[in-house]
């Protein structure tokens, strides 16, 4: 089903890019990201144009629960722990300036959609917990944000304790991405097929930049760069709800099954079920969403269902910045997290400043160029582990996917099978319709794993996804899945 955002908004068409072209900046990715940096730009005077795959937001924005807010989880305690005080101030004060600028903008081009300042709580049910979150507001302190730990909330259950910012907000991403890409040049259904130092290849024609930037989730050049070495990535769940309680602000739980909320409208957005991309065999992530539903609103009506999935860096910072060190003229916004509203503008502000040739004082904290190989190999070896890992428990024997035992699975479901001494995926719409595509990643070879919630082969190792039938949903990789015949 299609995210609250999707299914109140249309966005017109952009044309595809037609001819070669010869610009002074070109964006790769038409989400929010992409589309403001595009619009700062445009405020310095520098013209650009935006390449996008698919459609305006079709990517992330139009799955994110919107919360524009500094308050990112307990992300002050690890920028004093792991980085200093200094850039946790550069961190806090970016992100706060982000707030600003969104609501400058909105006031300023009376875009309407429907931005409402609201405070944004973390929460714990557990005591032993209360004392992270004391810690954490002490830290946001030093980094320049007065945090209020209270247990007063209008959550339908009490609390051991919550940390409040004010001074935050929400808003529907879509009708503001809408109005903000009427100012900015975008050709739709434009895939980029290649890099190489100023040329942007694409599939209907070559642009050559003086300056390129990657705002397309997931970097799809792995060298230089190597962020699939310094990334992984995460889904989570949200469930659309009418006749819910009306909420004073946004919250989110910071225990492992901690639950997300926040109001739409007459709608309420309950969120949770994240689990890193490819590590969801046993499914049910809907369900768990569903029985709290129940629980806490038992006479409230699901409206719609929907996922996300977010880019993780291993030190909870985005990057943006540099592309790499031997790529001058590459920028990258990327690595965002769950917060994506915030980091979207964060990312504009400074890639504006930067490609301007302007100094910005943030820019240290969210440099692309910070990088310690030993753990992001970890990281990726990490996630080759739990490939071989969801093998193991996923293969079961079979001669040949079209035989009876193919056909065992529930109509719905999928499997990974051994057919002729190779694995395969295998997915049985219904008993005439049996789909075989193969599971290993065209990125970089990773074991595929099936997600039950979605329908979808998810790699464990990056992050791309695959539809039942092999169609790329997620990159970084750039193809479809190898299908294979049944007969």
């Amino acid at each position: 089903m299609q995210s609250l955002w999707r299914e109140t908004t249309q966005i017109k068409e952009r044309p595809t890019l037609s001819k070669d072209l010869t610009v002074p900046v070109a964006i790769i990715g038409g989400g929010l990201a992409g589309i403001l940096i595009a619009s700062l730009l445009k405020e310095k005077g520098i013209e650009s144009i935006v390449l996008e795959a698919n459609r305006i937001g079709s990517g992330q924005t139009q799955n994110t629960t919107a919360k524009v807010t500094s308050q990112h989880h307990l992300i002050y305690t690890k920028l004093i722990q792991n980085f200093n005080e200094e850039q946790a101030k550069q961190y806090a004060s970016a992100n706060q300036q982000a707030i600003a600028r969104y609501k400058k903008l909105i006031t300023e081009r009376q875009i309407d959609c429907e931005f409402e300042e609201r405070p944004a709580f973390l929460y714990t049910v557990e005591k032993e917990d209360c004392s992270v979150l004391e810690l954490e507001a002490d830290c946001a302190y030093k980094a320049g944000i007065h945090a209020q730990v209270t247990q007063q909330t209008t959550l339908p259950f009490e609390v051991a304790a919550a940390m409040k910012f004010e001074g935050q907000a929400q808003f529907h991403p879509l009708k503001f991405l809408r109005a903000m890409a009427e100012s900015v040049t975008v050709y739709e259904n434009t895939k980029v097929l290649t890099v190489e130092e100023n040329k942007v290849v694409t599939n209907r024609g070559t642009v050559t930049a003086e300056k390129i930037v990657f705002a397309s989730h997931f970097p799809f050049i792995n060298v230089p760069g190597y962020y699939f070495m310094r990334m992984y990535q995460e889904r989570s769940y949200v469930l659309a709800l009418e006749n819910a309680a009306k909420l004073d602000g946004m919250y989110l739980g910071i225990s492992e099954r901690g639950l997300s909320f926040r109001n739409s409208g007459e709608a309420l957005l309950l969120g949770g079920g994240d689990h890193r991309t490819g590590e969801n065999s046993a499914g049910g992530q809907y369900a768990i969403l569903r029985d709290a539903a129940a629980r806490f609103y038992p006479q409230s009506k699901e409206i719609t269902q929907w996922s996300a999935q977010d880019c993780m860096t291993l030190d909870s910072v985005p990057y943006i910045g540099q592309f790499s060190s031997s790529t001058p003229n590459w920028f990258v916004a990327t690595g965002f997290g769950k917060w994506g509203m915030t980091s979207s503008m964060v990312s504009a502000i400074l890639l504006a400043d930067q490609i301007a040739g302007e100094e910005n004082p943030f820019a240290p904290v969210f440099s692309p160029l910070r990088f310690t190989p030993s753990a992001s190999a970890k990281n990726f070896l990490t996630g080759m582990g739990q490939a071989v890992k969801g093998i193991t428990k996923q293969t079961f024997s079979l001669p040949d996917p079209e035989t009876a035992e193919a056909h065992m699975l529930p109509n719905g479901h999928g499997g990974v099978v051994i057919a002729d001494g190779k694995k395969v995926g295998v997915y049985k719409k219904r008993e005439e319709d049996v789909t075989a595509v193969s599971v290993k990643c065209p990125h970089l070879g990773c074991q595929l794993e099936w997600n039950p919630d979605e329908k979808s082969w998810d790699c464990p190792c990056h992050g791309s996804r695959f539809d039942a039938k092999g169609g790329l949903l997620d990159g970084p990789a750039q193809t479809d899945l190898e299908e294979i015949p049944t007969c």
